[in-house]
């Protein structure tokens, strides 16, 4: 079964406290789901339209499992802390083998 990943690059964050309430209650949610941070912080280096903010990359043992952890109950909650702290693109992507 091919891994999953979830990649967050944020454009802004411009509350950060809220962000901060979001990030305590996300991450026991998320590795309750199997999740592993491979990647979070500001990157090291942007080329082409790349923007020097926020990036997360997380790994999950399946696309299942990363759905499941998008829609938990814990999830789900970390969301509503997160209430537009930050203008960010999410994805969830298959992994090829």
């Amino acid at each position: 079964m091919a891994k999953a990943y979830w990649v967050a690059i944020y454009r802004s964050t411009p509350n950060p406290e809220a962000h901060a309430a979001y990030v305590k209650l996300a991450v026991p949610a998320l590795t309750a789901h199997s999740a592993h941070f491979l990647a979070r912080g500001t990157p090291a280096q942007t080329y082409e339209a790349g923007l020097k903010e926020r990036i997360v990359i997380v790994e999950f043992d399946s696309v299942a499992d990363a759905i499941a952890a998008h829609d938990s109950p814990g999830y789900q909650a970390a969301l509503k802390a997160f209430n537009n702290a930050a203008e960010r693109d999410f994805r969830i992507v298959e992994g090829l083998a």
